[in-house]
């Protein structure tokens, strides 16, 4: 009767831990631009393409800079100051999003002394521009309950950005394991953009990722996330003084974005104005080209180092090897997450 009972647990908790996510779509003042699904690369995007679903884990891990083994991105595409950036997440196998526990932050670094596609240094001095936890409306509930009911997130770039190559590092930290020491489930992703304008301000409370969070953080280290009417405290710097003009829960993006074909254009930022909103009447730049994907710092290098880069072409055809190989494999395997055979043995144990 206990084993039926350890198992009947084992098999509610197995769709839980096995559902991760990644940005799918990201829509700049009303223009919709498709990310690649994890290790899938399918065409050029502003994204940069991840090589799992699944989370970075532990905050030294050098993936905190864009995700698990983060490609650079072929697309530089035009924002400016005061546009609207809505950020669309998606579950594995075309799902929602499966986590309501935790925080979105969203952080913007300069991609300094060379474009947007081509830069890979974790020496990127990232600054935070908006932050979002429990719904203000309902202490009980996070906002990401909000992502995993299939809304989007959005935030509205600062106003006095100055122009330049910028990447938006948009996070989700989910802490449903968050009750033991480095089991937070960190989400970043990042998105390439040349904004316009002429913004003169200079961004405060700069951090390097890795290097803005440690594992015993309050908010990331957290054993009273699921206690009723306890506090969050955000990790990481607080707001920079250049900070989202404003952010929050919108509607459903309409996932309708196609890839352009490869070697498109991407962007060039000559715009002055700023940005009008989700309408899609945002001016500005048009979109310059880059080269194809290139890999990132990946699963080396540390703290403040540069990470380097492999060819496009190279790194393409990594991944489609990549994706052949998970595809064959995937037909007589599980891959399931790191945390697995922890809650495993914690429930066996319990049931001992």
């Amino acid at each position: 009767m206990k084993r039926a009972a350890v198992f009947a647990a084992v098999s509610a908790v197995l769709p839980y831990v096995a559902a991760h996510g990644y940005l799918a779509q990201v829509s700049i003042d009303g223009k919709a631009y498709a990310g690649n699904i994890p290790n899938n690369y399918e065409g050029p995007s502003p994204i940069r393409l991840v090589s799992d679903i699944g989370p970075v884990k532990g905050t030294s891990n050098p993936d905190m800079f864009c995700g698990l083994n983060a490609q650079l991105a072929e697309l530089v595409v035009p924002a400016n100051p005061g546009s609207s950036v809505a950020f669309q997440w998606s579950g594995g196998d075309h799902q929602k999003w499966p986590h309501n526990t935790g925080p979105l932050m969203t952080y913007m670094a300069k991609c300094e002394g060379t474009t947007c596609d081509k830069f890979n240094s974790t020496s990127a001095q990232w600054f935070k521009i908006d932050q979002a936890g429990k719904d203000p409306k309902d202490s009980s509930q996070w906002l990401q309950q909000d992502i995993m009911n299939g809304d989007s997130y959005t935030v509205t770039l600062p106003q006095d950005l100055p122009p330049g190559d910028y990447l938006i590092r948009h996070e989700i930290i989910a802490l449903h394991l968050a009750v033991t020491m480095g089991g937070a489930e960190f989400y970043p992703s990042c998105t390439q953009v040349r904004v316009g304008g002429s913004g003169t301000g200079t961004p405060s409370n700069t951090v390097t990722f890795p290097g803005a969070y440690h594992d015993d953080d309050p908010g990331i280290f957290d054993p009273t996330v699921f206690d009723a009417g306890s506090k969050y405290v955000f990790p990481g710097p607080p707001i920079s003084n250049l900070a989202a003009a404003s952010a929050g829960i919108t509607p459903p993006e309409s996932q309708t974005a196609t890839f352009p074909p490869e070697g498109a254009a991407t962007a060039t930022a000559t715009g002055s104005g700023s940005g009008k909103g989700s309408d899609g009447s945002g001016s500005g730049a048009s979109a310059t080209g880059g080269a194809s994907p290139s890999a990132s710092a990946g699963t080396g290098g540390s703290k403040g180092t540069t990470g380097s880069a492999t060819t496009g072409a190279k790194a393409q055809c990594k991944l489609k090897a990549r994706s052949a190989i998970a595809a064959a494999s995937s037909a007589s395997s599980v891959n399931r997450p790191r945390h697995y055979s922890r809650i495993m043995r914690r429930i066996l144990h319990t049931s001992s």
